[in-house]
């Protein structure tokens, strides 16, 4: 890519997606560059990510290309003022933060900047992550294609049409590693319960949920269709399968996601 960006905020999630874009050669160390609020943490991250790291937002988006803004709600109001004046719009802006719109950083920043909105969830801090993109009134398909190719160094990569659509994938994408984590220790609770040693039964649950969503992705099939792969005629699954029926996993994981679609909404109004 012959792109150069600007991260504002190398924090977790702004750090981790340098490391990848540089170790999948993406892109060259030179064509990025980080900040951070203070000195010490500019130092820090700069030896760590093997970047320049600033602490002036300003200096940092002169020269991008692409400016990822990978910065908290609650502060992107306060980077948007500071950045507002100086984004140009032959500049591309993503932005990570949740519940913030597109037509919000918009309306900060010069008429005809293009804007895409992005949610990675957690697993892209290893590579395996989900990255959901939309993009904002002045986006094109150019646009977004930038936009794949740079998060696809941190996992999968999907575009949705509407923004209405963000709160669901927030509810759906960006808690469902949680979702998935609470299933891995109940299984492993399970195998406790069952006599197996914890740190055995932690491990043969979490590559079960790995194996079983591998399984998904890579044979594209009906995870219905997968599962009865698995339920033999009066074996133990169907045993397994019951239980969790009759415990409604089903009407629970449905009310998972949309209690947190519906608090992603409250949160962006």
């Amino acid at each position: 890519m012959d792109k150069t960006i600007a991260v504002i905020g190398v924090g977790k999630l702004g750090g981790t997606l340098c490391s990848a874009l540089v170790e999948r050669g993406v892109l060259a160390p030179e064509q990025l560059v980080g900040t951070t609020a203070h000195p010490a943490s500019a130092e820090r991250a700069a030896a760590q990510l093997g970047i320049r790291v600033l602490t002036d937002n300003k200096e940092a988006v002169k020269e991008a290309d692409l400016i990822v803004l990978a910065v908290k709600p609650q502060g992107m109001g306060q980077v948007l003022e500071e950045l507002g004046p100086v984004i140009r719009p032959e500049q591309l802006v993503l932005t990570l933060a949740a519940a913030v719109t597109t037509r919000f950083v918009e309306d900060a920043l010069a008429t005809g900047v293009p804007v895409l909105r992005a949610m990675p969830n957690l697993p892209a801090l290893i590579g395996k992550g989900m990255t959901v993109l939309c993009a904002g009134r002045r986006a094109g398909p150019v646009h977004v294609a930038l936009a794949r190719e740079i998060f696809a160094a941190v996992g999968q990569v999907a575009e949705i049409d509407s923004e209405d659509l963000m709160d669901a994938a927030t509810g759906l994408s960006g808690s469902g590693p949680a979702y998935g984590y609470i299933i891995i220790e109940s299984l492993a609770e399970g195998g406790v319960k069952a006599g197996l040693r914890r740190s055995l039964a932690t491990t043969m649950a979490a590559q079960a949920i790995l194996g079983a969503a591998a399984m998904v992705l890579e044979t594209g099939q009906h995870p219905a269709l997968l599962k009865d792969m698995v339920t033999t005629p009066a074996g133990t699954t169907v045993n397994g399968l019951m239980a969790l029926e009759e415990g409604n996993i089903r009407v629970a994981l449905i009310k998972a996601v949309e209690a947190a679609t519906a608090k992603a909404k409250e949160l962006s109004r």
